[in-house]
């Protein structure tokens, strides 16, 4: 019987995403024989298949790599996330390439035993099956230990140590923030404790918005290191405050199926149909100088990439979600109402319908000859928007729609912090499981908009980093400007001209087209 051939790893390596997560190595009999963890799971994973890597490695690595036969890749949400895991598989696995967490170490957790009288936040590295609370685990303990100061500071509760206070923690205002302990009865800290509970559990973001204000004010009044320390302290906060999932086997290694993701978020939703065609806006507004919105649209629950627009926001001055949002929703839908009459004529006949119906019928009616003629792309309405925002993006989104008579078309909104999802005329968000497939997808599309946008963003931002040479440039006004970017298109097109090249442009001579290309070679 001849010996099975051992797969071609290589050709695996490019489906695997440019995310953070964990890879698992299996060997012939599909054990587990290392687990690891990437910032980026494609570059880590390829780097072990290279040839150089095999002639470079250390023994262990080189018969690592002879045993592996098949590999697994598992993406997670953030850097924090895939360490956390790394130790959960690894307990589990107990791979024999692996050393780090082989001896049982864990991760920090904070806990509270609210049947004391004077309840205090400690830090453990086990659960015990006591009457206390237990919040984590937390992979940065750094972030953790900044968290639990700043909630001692700000909830009055004691953090560290053991039973009821001491005589300093009583009278010292300046350990114990806003009062002293000992001007309030046990039952009054025992609420603060709760407070601080809540606030560990998520119920971050009063806290977050009050930081933030202040760093605002910080960096107005040039107070740099200030503004620097409570950026730090919110990214603390929300280091530690985000909610973690929590990993069970069930849960891996997951494949993507995007229909699976598109019924069950037609399910979870409610839709009248299918969400097989999605469009999600992000605006990107990181600056003032170009505020910039994407529109990308995924079918049958991946990226139709074909179909994405991008905006830059013209009737909006300074930095307004709401009202960008709504403009760049006006002119997608108004865009694609217009061309629906030019490529369809067929929907002036169903007037008596409101557009979403005649859209669809006409559709219907495409898809239907698309057998017996040369047919050119549908022009439709997505069955379900999603803006990147809570209320008010929703709100200023839904008011454009019903201008446009589009008062059906599905739409959501999507709220970062907690991926709270709002729907026109619900009074409180939906929130779906964390693991559920659903939201994954909602997530995709809503983090594809996202990068979309900023990509257009760094763009704009680059090419006006370029013309702004020019600006310094001796001899070029404004106006000689404009004309040699408008010849040339941009001004590394203009870097690669000749003299000549330049010369010819309108308004600039012999003599300064010499000093331009002088110019741009040395800069």
């Amino acid at each position: 019987m001849a010996a099975k051939e051992k797969p071609d790893l290589q050709k695996k390596v490019h489906e695997v995403p440019h995310k953070p997560g964990v890879y698992l190595m299996r060997d012939r009999f599909n054990r587990v024989i290392y687990v690891g963890k990437a910032r980026d799971l494609r570059k880590r994973v390829s780097s072990y298949f290279l040839p150089s890597k095999l002639a470079q490695a250390d023994l262990k690595t080189r018969a690592m790599l002879e045993a592996t036969w098949d590999f697994e890749t598992h993406v997670v949400r953030s850097e924090a996330e895939s360490v956390l895991l790394e130790g959960k598989l690894i307990k589990e696995y107990r791979p024999r390439y692996n050393i780090s967490f082989r001896d049982d170490k864990r991760f920090l957790l904070v806990k509270i035993d609210m049947s004391e009288e004077w309840p205090r936040f400690r830090l453990t590295r086990f659960k015990k099956n006591d009457t206390a609370r237990y919040f984590g685990p937390y992979a940065d303990a750094g972030a953790l230990r900044q968290t639990l100061n700043l909630m001692r500071k700000k909830f009055g509760v004691l953090t560290f140590g053991r039973g009821a206070p001491t005589e300093r923690e009583l009278k010292s205002s300046t350990y114990q923030v806003p009062v002293r302990l000992s001007e309030i009865t046990a039952e009054q800290y025992r609420e603060r404790a709760a407070h601080a509970c809540e606030f560990l559990e998520g119920g971050s973001r009063e806290m977050i918005n009050a930081l933030d204000e202040q760093m605002r004010k910080a960096a107005d009044k040039m107070e740099f290191e200030k503004a620097a320390e409570l950026r730090n302290m919110i990214d603390d906060v929300r280091q530690t405050t985000r909610r973690a999932r929590r990993f069970t086997r069930g849960m891996l290694p997951s494949a993507i199926d995007p229909l699976a993701d598109v019924q069950a978020l037609s399910d979870a939703l409610q839709l009248p149909r299918l969400p097989r065609v999605m469009e999600c806006f992000d605006i990107s507004n990181i600056s003032t100088t170009h505020v910039v919105a994407s529109m990308v649209c995924f079918r049958d629950g991946v990226p139709d990439k074909d179909c994405y627009r991008r905006y830059r926001v013209r009737t909006v001055e300074g930095q307004d979600d709401f009202a960008s949002m709504a403009e760049v929703v006006r002119r997608r839908y108004s865009r694609v109402l217009l061309e629906a009459r030019k490529k369809n004529p067929e929907v002036a006949e169903f007037s008596q319908e409101n557009p979403v119906d005649a859209l669809q019928h006409a559709a219907d009616n495409d898809a239907t000859e698309k057998n017996n003629r040369a047919s050119s792309v549908t022009v439709r309405l997505p069955d379900l928007i999603i803006v990147d925002g809570g209320k008010g993006q929703l709100s200023s989104a839904c008011r454009e729609l019903q201008r446009l008579g589009l008062h059906d078309l599905p739409i959501i909104g999507l709220a970062k912090e907690h991926e709270e999802i709002y729907g026109p005329g619900r009074a409180m968000p939906l929130q779906l499981p964390e693991d559920s497939g659903a939201l994954h997808l909602l997530q995709r599309i809503r983090d594809e908009a996202h990068r979309f946008a900023n990509a257009y963003h760094q763009l704009l931002l680059k090419k006006r980093i370029d013309e702004s040479i020019l600006d310094d440039c001796p001899g070029v006004s404004q106006n000689r400007k404009n004309l040699l970017l408008r010849k040339f298109g941009s001004v590394n097109r203009l870097r690669k001209a000749s003299v000549d090249q330049i010369a010819a442009t309108e308004g600039i001579g012999p003599k300064l087209a010499e000093e331009v290309h002088r110019f741009l070679q040395s800069h």
